[in-house]
């Protein structure tokens, strides 16, 4: 395919990278929840390991012991988020660094939501430790999210100084 035809049709574009990022995201979990017994790990190396952990709550395991009302309530915010950045990504005239990002946010909360929807928990199979201390364990959809952030970030910053420093 020639990239006149992505350029052309950069929704399309959109569309087949985020499906491509859910199906990765789901194919992941599926296939290290399978393969690796519920809490337990695989030391990859010295401060990687891949392991079967299942989080009911938010990010850092936040909300996860309380009760189950925290499923619904991520859920609706998961929705809350991902629609609207949806139909931004599809609908405005949006820059390709713009939908990229909503790309990866989209991607990155569509697969914790279907985990939270047909699951009740979120899977995940990274953890990452140094001397004993570990972060806690994530997912593919939560680098999508983190990448989405640090793009976001970058792009708040402020453009060089160069065109202030040509005006009179």
């Amino acid at each position: 395919m020639h990239f006149s035809l992505w350029r052309a049709h950069p929704r399309l574009l959109w569309l087949f990278a985020v499906g491509g990022m859910i199906a990765l995201d789901q194919m992941t979990k599926a296939y290290f929840a399978a393969t690796i017994p519920f809490g337990s790990s695989v030391e990859v190396t010295s401060w990687f390991n891949l392991v079967h952990a299942l989080n009911e709550g938010a990010a850092f395991s936040l909300f996860a012991d309380a009760g189950g009302w925290q499923r619904w309530f991520l859920i609706a915010i998961s929705i809350l988020v991902v629609v609207p950045i949806t139909f931004t990504s599809l609908v405005k005239h949006a820059t390709p660094l713009d939908r990229l990002v909503g790309s990866l946010i989209v991607a990155g909360g569509t697969g914790n939501l279907l985990d939270r929807v047909f699951n009740g928990a979120v899977t995940d199979f990274l953890d990452v430790h140094w001397r004993g201390l570990h972060w806690p364990a994530f997912n593919l959809a939560d680098v999508f999210i983190v990448l989405a952030v640090i793009g976001w970030g970058l792009m708040s910053l402020p453009l060089s100084s160069a065109k202030t420093r040509s005006e009179p």
